[in-house]
């Protein structure tokens, strides 16, 4: 898993370590020293931390205006034992909706495993914005944990969102497709 680093081709375009509304602004990286850990296993140290022991982000895009941003995430989600959605609501998502992120574009593709417990955070989550929270690609095991706890309520996973090439895609344009194709059917 150290192998693993956050996407980084956008970076031309956004830097979290250079936005004064992200919660890495102003940190510096290591390429060599790592420090995060999920459970035994080292993390790249381009990962970010919002307080889990097992679930680590990195905010590779926010477009304050337009008002979305694009989060990846790694590691395990556990919500039976480490309430992560707690975590992330309230370290990492308030934050971001205080400075107007209304779409929430969560890569999930290094999503590991996905422990559910309640949903008041993700309700809570839903009600605080008026745009939408999209969770791409996740792993097959991940989505089954998703249906279990109907997390579809407040979330939209599944089906085409689990198909989403984003890598050759700018973030415009992965909103767009997001906007367009898949509300409409």
């Amino acid at each position: 898993m150290h192998n693993i680093e956050p996407y980084f081709l956008w970076r031309d375009l956004y830097k979290s370590e250079h936005d004064p509304n992200a919660l890495n602004y102003k940190n510096q990286y290591s390429e060599f020293h790592y420090t995060n850990k999920v459970y035994n296993y080292v993390i790249h140290p381009q990962w970010d931390n919002f307080g889990s022991d097992t679930l680590l982000y990195k905010l590779i895009y926010a477009d304050y205006e337009e008002q979305f941003c694009i989060i990846e995430l790694i590691g395990e989600w556990n919500d039976a034992i480490n309430n992560d959605i707690m975590l992330l609501k309230t370290e990492l998502i308030d934050q971001l909706i205080d400075c107007g992120i209304q779409n929430f574009v969560i890569i999930m593709e290094n999503v590991l495993n996905f422990h559910a417990d309640e949903n008041d955070y993700y309700q809570e989550w839903k009600e605080d914005i008026q745009g939408e929270i999209y969770l791409i690609n996740a792993l097959p095991h991940v989505l089954d944990e998703l249906y279990r706890y109907h997390l579809n309520d407040q979330l939209s996973f599944g089906g085409r969102l689990n198909d989403i090439d984003w890598r050759k895609l700018k973030p415009e344009q992965i909103i767009e497709l997001l906007e367009t194709k898949f509300l409409e059917g």
